[in-house]
């Protein structure tokens, strides 16, 4: 009976142990940037990793005032790529956690 009780201990150490690291690595992955484009760089955006939006840049030649359109595609569209990134990198550093979870 004692010796289950010092696999239970040892368990919940490395548990503790791997949530240390699971924060530490979600603090990192926070402090990162991520900076998207629009096609031929019109529009760019940067991201910290926990998705908030710390910069927008518009090339001049994108702003025409009869096509508000197109100046609103290349936003969402610098967007989603700085938003792809941020969500590839998250996987990449945190799926570990999570493999076999499903």
């Amino acid at each position: 009976m004692m010796r289950g009780m010092g696999n239970m201990q040892n368990m919940m150490k490395q548990m503790k142990k791997m949530q240390q690291q699971m924060t530490a690595e979600q603090a990192a992955l926070n402090e990162k940037t991520f900076t998207g484009k629009a096609p031929d760089e019109m529009v760019t955006v940067t991201f910290t990793g926990d998705k908030k939006m710390q910069d927008i840049t518009i090339n001049p030649a994108a702003v025409d005032p009869d096509d508000v359109d197109m100046l609103q595609d290349l936003v969402v569209a610098a967007v989603n790529d700085a938003l792809a990134q941020v969500d590839d990198q998250t996987q990449s550093t945190m799926g570990k956690y999570t493999q076999g979870l499903n």
